[in-house]
């Protein structure tokens, strides 16, 4: 996790049990559930799994590696 999500979280890392193949919206609602301080975030929450870019009906394995990127904003127009 990175930023936002970890201050908000107090922890680099987080846990979240998935037993079987399950997709990036549900483990969007999953994290949301454990970890209620991610909630208002987790839909503008960009998902990395295996290091490469998601979207909320892509396959999420136990196995898999899966990074969290809070929403950003700013840059100069």
């Amino acid at each position: 996790m990175f930023a936002t999500l970890k201050e908000r979280a107090k922890a680099n890392v987080i846990a979240v049990p998935i037993h079987t193949t399950t997709t990036v919206r549900a483990l969007r609602e999953a994290v949301a559930t454990h970890y209620p301080a991610l909630a208002p975030l987790m839909q503008q929450t960009l998902v990395a799994v295996n290091q490469e870019f998601a979207f909320n009906d892509d396959a999420v394995q136990p196995s898999d590696e899966v990074a969290l990127f809070p929403p950003v904003s700013g840059g100069k127009s």
